[in-house]
């Protein structure tokens, strides 16, 4: 009984040398690639954790020495819509900004570190706001759409894709062949000029780039876009504001077909009642409430579409020009009838009407499309690209 003991013993004991030894020999065949990476990894995570150590993220870098220069650009990957009631447009960007941070330069056998964006709430990040944002909305599907890089020399590039519905100031004089610069501006919320400066990346003009399929307009052309940079003056001291202009250039053919078009043929059939005889009344009286109900319909639906401003708009001046020309003069009594004669005569205002209306008609479309089709679009608020 003891011998079988000692024999099974013996047993188990040889298995798990072997199977000791067997370990052994797997840890033996990692590839040297493998278990570098591996010490990288770890010499990484040893650098991040001396770097948060004792780091402030309450204090901006170079506080008491130096001003801390935040370098942005703008990648616009849509645009639109714009809303002409609420004087609004929305854009889809990724925002980047770039700054440098010497309290984490570090030394390591890479030069730029990709990290994950929960590291950037353990940092100093820019407080960076939209002065003409109404709503702005960070993505975080399926997760946070940020990412952080950081070299060596403690340079950090942040980047985020945002949403932004922002204001677009409109003068809407020559609706509908208008044109409009709409601004984003942003900026520091806390930081006067003695503390942070914003930058462009690149010059101006490189630093705002629309996707070539970015625009999401139905009734709008992105003409361009430039960028530039002000100074603001409060009674917290001076901001530095960046800003960005979005040329957009109204499409006309919906309002040709739509309003333009309906308003002619409405002008030229008021123009039939003049071929009438005078003494066919009732006929005159249904041209001319057809013709003064059918443009009061089409000015409204006109106006639907834009906020109620306080002055006249290029389309509300040649609708009432079309209704003061399909509303006729009213003709001279005739005299008593006379039974010798027959009454299909025609009066002298209407024989003269046949050819002043059009020709008045005619030339006030002349000049109208000569003006607004010629001249180039004045766009209020554009600025020209400066670094």
């Amino acid at each position: 009984m003891g011998d079988g003991m000692f024999r099974s013993w013996t047993m188990i004991t040889n298995m798990e040398f072997l199977c000791f030894l067997f370990s052994c020999s797997l840890c033996q065949d990692v590839t040297p690639k493998e278990a570098e990476i591996n010490d990288n990894i770890t010499i990484f995570t040893r650098i991040l954790d001396g770097l948060l150590d004792g780091y402030d993220n309450r204090l901006r870098p170079g506080l008491g020495e130096k001003v801390t220069e935040i370098k942005t650009n703008i990648f616009v990957t849509s645009f639109g819509p714009v809303s002409d009631t609420e004087m609004e447009y929305t854009i889809d960007v990724f925002f980047r900004q770039s700054w440098k941070d010497e309290r984490l330069c570090f030394k390591g056998p890479m030069e730029m570190l990709p990290l994950n964006n929960l590291l950037a709430s353990n940092i100093w990040t820019p407080d960076t706001f939209f002065l003409n944002g109404k709503k702005s909305i960070a993505h975080n599907m399926t997760t946070p759409n940020k990412l952080l890089r950081l070299k060596d020399d403690g340079t950090l590039l942040y980047t985020m894709r945002l949403t932004i519905s922002a204001e677009c100031p409109m003068q809407l004089e020559d609706f509908p062949m208008d044109a409009h610069a709409c601004p984003l501006k942003f900026g520091s919320y806390a930081y006067p000029v003695s503390e942070v400066v914003y930058t462009w990346t690149k010059e101006a003009a490189k630093s705002v780039v629309v996707a070539e399929e970015g625009s999401r307009l139905n009734q709008y052309h992105l003409i361009g876009q430039t960028a530039g940079t002000e100074d603001i003056y409060t009674s917290r001291g001076q901001y530095t504001v960046m800003m960005a202009h979005f040329y957009l250039k109204r499409k006309i053919g919906y309002f040709v077909i739509q309003t333009y078009m309906p308003c002619f043929m409405t002008v030229i059939l008021s123009q039939v009642s003049f071929w009438l005889n005078r003494e066919s009344v009732p006929a005159r009286t249904v041209f001319r409430v057809t013709t003064v109900l059918t443009m009061t319909t089409l000015s409204i639906s006109a106006r639907n579409s834009l906020p109620k401003v306080a002055y006249a708009t290029a389309m509300a001046s040649i609708a009432t020009i079309s209704n003061s020309t399909a509303v006729q003069l009213k003709p001279s009594e005739s005299k008593a009838p006379d039974p010798k004669k027959t009454y299909n005569s025609v009066s002298r205002i209407d024989k003269m009407s046949r050819i002043v209306f059009p020709v008045l008609f005619g030339t006030f479309n002349l000049v109208y499309w000569a003006t607004y089709l010629n001249r180039e679009p004045v766009i209020k608020g554009a600025v020209t690209n400066n670094k």
